[in-house]
């Protein structure tokens, strides 16, 4: 990947969405959900930066706080917006991530923040089933060109595979492919 001469760049790369079928209703697949992903730690991490912690200590909390290895970031509950409309589906989208895997591959490239923390969604189509959706970690990160960031990639589809173990969700089986 290199810049042409109007110093521009462009990548393509084929995505792949994963789409789960979820066993039990919107509300219920969003508590579970929100229970094994927790709310990122705002003032505890914003202390350990006044503090000028080390990053072991960042590691340490980020360990505590995320069982599973994910954080949620951002949520927006889409119901209420979208109900403006006449819309009836239900929809909750999220920023998941971990900044501590993360900076695993901010350190060889910054631009990878375009891709963490994660986008998920649960959703119902009214009369549907409850989804959960997401880009799969490691063609978002192989992206980039880089082993090194592409290895992480791969560690990140592994620790959604766990997640949706964890919540009784199908596994997609690129998520624990090799």
């Amino acid at each position: 990947m290199e810049m042409d001469e109007a110093r521009t760049m462009q990548v393509d790369w084929a995505s792949r969405r994963l789409v789960v079928e979820v066993d039990s209703p919107f509300e219920d697949a969003v508590a579970r959900y929100e229970a094994a992903v927790p709310a990122y730690p705002v003032e505890r991490v914003e202390r350990l930066v006044a503090e000028h912690a080390e990053w072991p200590a960042m590691l340490e909390l980020t360990d505590e706080v995320a069982e599973h290895g994910f954080m949620i970031y951002w949520k927006i509950d889409l119901d209420p917006v979208m109900g403006l409309a006449g819309d009836d589906a239900h929809c909750a989208a999220y920023l998941m991530g971990n900044h501590t895997i993360a900076e695993k591959m901010f350190r060889h490239d910054p631009a990878v923040m375009l891709y963490a923390p994660l986008r998920t969604v649960i959703s119902q189509a009214p009369d549907g089933p409850t989804l959960f959706s997401t880009d799969q970690p490691s063609r978002q990160f192989s992206s980039f060109g880089r082993m090194d960031i592409a290895t992480v990639g791969v560690e990140l589809d592994h620790k959604l595979a766990g997640l949706l173990e964890a919540l009784d969700m199908p596994v997609p089986d690129c998520l624990t492919a090799a």
